[in-house]
């Protein structure tokens, strides 16, 4: 039997993913659930344009449609932060259901609330579900890559990671935390407010990093600065005219008695390559020996989120229950065949 999966957000990302999975063998979604009116009432198909699933209607009483749907997992794509999420997770665990979300601060939210971390745990383990927190940043590129890597060191003493991408393919959450389309005025007061956070993540990469290599790390600074735009750009989330903000230049480093150990820069904006700026993923490992892995342009940050949740629902139904992190969990990859037939695979690993 397929893989039921329940869509909570059909924004940017959860629209990606339904299409995604509708392409999928093994899995299919038995429900989908969006807050906005110009969506609620309408189809799959009639939204985004997917015949296979003309009846399934989307609905914006999350509540009953969590409780009276039969589903494996849920995917969650509503929000960036643990604190907004979270009261949907708890609900999700205690309906008996797995969850994967891409709120980034759901990657490693020990270091974000570290009292709601363990309660998330308990709730999952009492309810025996599985919760996970991914994406291609955190959740990929700036860790779990930066992990992996790290396997073919015999020593490691400093990482350093550098994400150059594109904003353009994110929906208006994100387009707010970065700033883009303010003044640089603006920009600064939303630094001070709260309001523009930059990339939210490195509290989550660092960590996790740092815990799967066994590396101390006692502090993590971090700093900001406007990308202000020379040219007009335009995407279908944000406007931004000459000596407005396109985007966000953040840097953080993680440090053990004021030695940085761990540097993750992250410099996004939209559509960079009007300015020339080209897009990359690049991770340095010193140590013995030296790595260095390039990827030229960048892991497209749409797609690559969209791919990451769908693709970690395997792993995520057959694990054991619990708040999981990407280094917890098997190895994340494509998947070809039928995702019934992953299940089935990790099932009979053993791989908890």
């Amino acid at each position: 039997m397929s893989i039921k999966v329940i869509m909570c957000g059909l924004g940017a990302m959860g629209s990606g993913m339904a299409r995604m999975i509708a392409e999928k063998q093994g899995i299919d979604i038995v429900a989908a659930i969006d807050a906005s009116t110009e969506k609620k009432g309408k189809s799959l198909k009639d939204v985004l344009g997917i015949n296979k699933y003309s009846e399934v209607i989307i609905r914006d009483d999350f509540e009953n449609t969590i409780m009276n749907t039969e589903a494996d997992v849920v995917l969650l794509a509503i929000d960036s932060f643990l604190e907004k999420v979270y009261p949907y997770i708890e609900f999700i665990l205690k309906s008996k259901k797995n969850c994967i979300t891409i709120a980034e601060e759901m990657a490693y939210p020990y270091t974000i609330n570290q009292e709601i971390s363990d309660k998330m745990n308990d709730i999952a383990k009492e309810n025996d579900v599985t919760l996970l927190g991914t994406g291609v940043n955190p959740g990929f590129v700036l860790d779990t890559l930066v992990v992996v890597l790290s396997a073919a060191c015999r020593k490691i003493e400093k990482i350093k990671a550098v994400r150059i991408n594109d904003l353009s393919p994110f929906g208006t959450t994100v387009m707010k935390t970065q700033g883009v389309g303010l003044s640089e005025k603006e920009f600064y007061e939303g630094l001070e407010d709260g309001s523009i956070v930059g990339h939210i993540g490195f509290k989550q990469s660092i960590p996790l990093v740092a815990k799967a290599l066994g590396i101390t790390i006692d502090d993590i600074e971090e700093l900001r600065e406007p990308i202000i735009s020379k040219t007009y750009r335009k995407t279908p989330y944000a406007e931004v005219k000459p000596g407005m903000v396109a985007g966000c230049r953040h840097i953080a480093y993680g440090k053990y008695k004021g030695e940085v150990l761990i540097t993750m820069e992250h410099p996004q904006q939209v559509l960079p390559e009007l300015e020339n700026i080209k897009t990359g993923d690049y991770i340095e490992i010193l140590g013995d020996p030296k790595l260095s892995l390039s990827i030229l342009p960048e892991t497209p940050g749409g797609i690559g989120t969209i791919a990451l949740a769908v693709n970690m629902i395997p792993q995520v139904i057959s694990a054991s229950a619990g708040l999981k992190t990407m280094i917890d969990l098997p190895l994340p990859h494509g998947i070809e065949n039928s995702f019934e037939d992953q299940v089935h695979y990790y099932n009979c690993q053993g791989v908890k």
